[in-house]
């Protein structure tokens, strides 16, 4: 029996809502903050969502109609949530699409760095883009770097052996960022 194209958007919805906040838990988990060392500011919390959902979003990648819409509404809730959290640090309603215009370019940089990397297994060139993005550029931060990016290459090959469906579910199996030294 085939539905009308209304129903399966419908659908989706809870996946997307389940999906990004499966993304925004993994990268609030405080192990992140307290021993890897991210700052915990709004712009470290932007890094580790952008990282987590970059990851996400690179499994969907190629799978299909489906997941590949899956995985733009999934981008799409992510600016709205970044527009919403402008909105409570006080920016105006004036600066705000530009501010999430210059997230979503900041992203895109970020996920092409990343990219990079994780298609050559590189964990140095990783972790030059973690000190870059997500630490500042703090060079003494290269320790957590290194870890973060074995983190980062570890979550990415078990996402790629996780059936693309799986997503479609809103099943994420993301890794103990503790477990990871």
């Amino acid at each position: 029996m085939s539905y009308p194209a209304f129903w399966s958007r419908r659908r989706r919805r809870p996946t997307i809502h389940a999906l990004y906040g499966a993304i925004v838990a993994q990268a609030r988990q405080p192990v992140f903050y307290l021993d890897y060392r991210v700052p915990d500011t709004p712009e470290g919390r932007f890094e580790l969502i952008a990282l987590h959902l970059g990851l996400v979003l690179r499994r969907l990648q190629g799978q299909g109609d489906g997941l590949r819409e899956i995985g733009q509404k999934l981008f799409d809730r992510f600016c709205g949530d970044m527009e919403a959290n402008l909105r409570e640090l006080g920016v105006g309603d004036l600066a705000i699409p530009s501010r999430v215009r210059r997230m979503a370019e900041a992203y895109f940089g970020r996920a092409e760095a990343c990219e990079r990397a994780l298609s050559g297994g590189d964990t140095a060139l990783l972790a030059d883009a973690l000190v870059r993005n997500v630490f500042s550029g703090d060079a003494a931060r290269r320790p957590q770097a290194d870890r973060l990016a074995r983190y980062v290459l570890a979550l990415d090959a078990r996402f790629a052996a996780t059936v693309a469906d799986a997503f479609a579910g809103a099943n994420l199996d993301f890794l103990d960022p503790a477990a990871v030294s």
